[in-house]
């Protein structure tokens, strides 16, 4: 039998997947508290709403370090540089797409 060792993990690998996953179980307690809020009539103040950005912020910016691990790192010398390109294209893209999302459910609430 071939006794392969395992390349060790990155040293943030961890702390992306802690973040990530922390993250998310904010997001969905503030959604749950958010629902149950609005199901007994009361009005929610849209400063509260931070919470749950910055938690989906969270889970964006980990899951694209976890992203970038597992693409860009594991990537030979010779490709590096096509893919920290793709890669920087498809990060701004998932950033923009959070950024828009954010900001439109303001000026929705905004002009309510």
């Amino acid at each position: 039998m071939n006794n392969l060792e395992k390349p060790s993990p990155h040293p943030l690998r961890m702390a992306l997947l802690i973040t990530e996953f922390s993250s998310l179980a904010v997001l969905l307690a503030a959604m749950g508290w958010f629902s149950s809020q609005t199901d007994t009539g009361h009005t929610i103040h849209p400063a509260w709403l931070l919470i749950p950005a910055f938690a989906s912020l969270g889970v964006f910016i980990s899951f694209i370090g976890l992203m970038y691990l597992r693409w860009v790192v594991a990537a030979s010398a010779a490709n590096q540089l096509r893919h920290k390109l793709v890669f920087s294209l498809l990060a701004l893209t998932l950033i923009s797409v959070w950024v828009y999302g954010i900001a439109s459910t303001w000026l929705s609430l905004n002009a309510a």
